[in-house]
């Protein structure tokens, strides 16, 4: 009888039942997720017949066609072909609209649609639910709370803050290209707006630029960037359990830890100087910074910050106060190079206002209007944020009668906008004539800083930046294009160059 019991065919036949329902459930709820897929793909086909695009296949979208390389060249094409916006397919179930005309980006940016939790939740684990990724009424509350740590009265000292920084980025490159004078000047510019933000918005004072530490930071800011903009074009990366699986998911990790340890370090000093003696100090100013509004803030309900709700905020102003702007300096300082004539003008404009740039006040930032219109002309050309993206909240119709759903995601492309032929004439050539003083143009077709309510809360302290360093910068060295490396455009979240941005340095005497 024990033989009969343990014999294989007995044991396979108890458990081939349970097997078979496995497998019988296995394959039904394979069958139910393909029908909901493919409902969603006809809902989608469905809603967006308006707006026609290039062939896709059904299953991998546009993702054959476009390579990571090739993203912008592919957009602009897009422009060209088809008027004011076009569907981007990811996969077959998941498409995105992207718009690059001036009267659809007014009306989507007249509302308050959310932010596309499809793309904007892969960037959580690293930033947190700070300003960037909240919606409704949390959203307000913390916009309004942040908003006075950008007031004009606290934005005005950080000038010689400013100016302080860039020039230790200034001697440093006075140093490097006495060996070579070609300079990958990305990750100099990135130290540099690091330790601005540090020194401006969280009261760190010291050479950040030089702190061994910070160069890991700014390496896993790059990664987490390139990370997230990967993830959210694979299909197979979308589940969060998945992802975690894989070498990417673990670099991922890894790269949000490093980021964390630097802005906790930051967090805890600033406490720790409070409880030495600063915190009166600091409650008896007409202003407050960026991290002393946070750790006084309290909420509507009276109470304070949470340690998580703190982290988001700092993590996420670290990250876009410093490598936005990063990028727009470089950028910047690419499109000068390459256009000697502009950079001269721009030259003899700050020479003849700050002579020997020994020193750079708020009052100067005003009197350069050559420069200012290099400046716009360059982020026209070069937008650090390419574009930002919004799930409908509700139907919308545009002003030439299209219409959409509500749950539809569109991505506003600012890139795109920029450089639309039907905007901005001969969009390809550097033109600060564009921007000069009296010069009319659409509400809404220059957008560097995003518009509506949710633009860029640290505009006017970007701006600042942007001519300090571009000012003190002309004022040292004459700028020139390497032509062995051209810069290869990637729109990772923030506009970048994959082989970086190089240039040639004269230091002027």
């Amino acid at each position: 009888m024990s033989v009969s019991v343990l014999s294989p065919t007995r044991l396979l036949g108890s458990i081939s039942g349970p097997l078979q329902v496995a497998a019988l459930l296995g394959l039904l709820l394979l069958l139910l997720k393909a029908a909901q897929l493919y409902l969603r793909r006809q809902w989608l086909l469905k809603a967006l017949q308006q707006f026609p695009s290039p062939p896709s296949h059904w299953l991998f979208g546009h993702n054959q066609k476009s390579q990571k390389d090739q993203v912008l060249q592919e957009l602009l094409k897009r422009v060209e072909e088809f008027p004011c916006a076009c569907p981007n397919w990811l996969w077959g179930s998941r498409t995105i609209l992207t718009v690059y005309d001036p009267d659809y980006m007014k009306v989507i940016l007249g509302r308050s649609d959310p932010k596309n939790p499809g793309a904007y939740r892969f960037l959580a684990p690293w930033i947190g639910y700070g300003l960037l990724l909240l919606n409704g009424p949390m959203w307000f509350q913390h916009r309004r709370m942040l908003t006075p740590a950008f007031h004009y009265d606290i934005l005005k000292p950080y000038v010689g803050l400013m100016a302080d920084s860039v020039q230790v980025m200034l001697d440093k490159w006075e140093e490097l290209i006495s060996q070579d004078s070609h300079l990958e000047i990305f990750g100099h510019v990135s130290l540099m707006t690091l330790d601005t933000i540090m020194k401006c918005a969280f009261s760190q004072q010291g050479g950040h630029q030089t702190d061994r530490n910070i160069p890991s930071y700014i390496q896993a800011t790059g990664d987490l960037k390139n990370l997230v903009y990967s993830r959210v074009r694979n299909f197979f990366y979308q589940n969060d359990i998945i992802y975690r699986l894989t070498p990417d998911g673990r670099r991922n990790h890894r790269a949000c830890q490093l980021t964390h340890q630097h802005t906790d370090q930051v967090i805890k000093l600033r406490k720790a100087q409070m409880q030495d003696g600063e915190l009166e100090k600091v409650r008896q100013r007409r202003h407050l910074d960026f991290l002393d509004i946070l750790l006084f803030a309290r909420m509507e309900n009276g109470s304070r910050f949470s340690d998580k709700d703190l982290r988001a905020e700092v993590d996420t102003f670290m990250f876009e106060g410093h490598d936005t702007t990063a990028s727009g300096i470089s950028w910047i300082l690419y499109a000068l190079a390459a256009h000697p004539e502009h950079q001269q003008r721009c030259r003899e404009e700050i020479q003849s206002l700050l002579g020997d740039g020994t020193s750079i006040t708020w009052n100067h930032l005003d009197q350069m209007p050559y420069t200012t219109m290099c400046i716009k002309e360059a982020l026209r050309l070069y937008p650090p944020i390419p574009g930002v993206s919004r799930e409908l909240s509700k139907p919308i119709t545009f002003p030439d009668g299209r219409s959409l759903p509500k749950g539809i995601v569109v991505s506003l492309s600012f890139y795109g906008l920029h450089h639309n032929p039907k905007v901005w004439r001969n969009p390809e050539v550097f033109d600060p004539s564009r921007f000069a003083p009296g010069s009319i143009r659409h509400s809404h077709a220059f957008l560097p800083f995003s518009g509506g309510s949710r633009n860029c809360i640290g505009k006017q302290f970007a701006m600042m930046e942007l001519k300090v360093a571009v000012a003190l910068t002309l004022l040292r060295f004459e700028l020139a294009p390497d032509p062995s490396r051209v810069p290869i455009l990637s729109p990772v979240i923030v506009l970048n160059s994959k082989n970086g941005i190089h240039l040639q340095l004269r230091k002027l005497l």
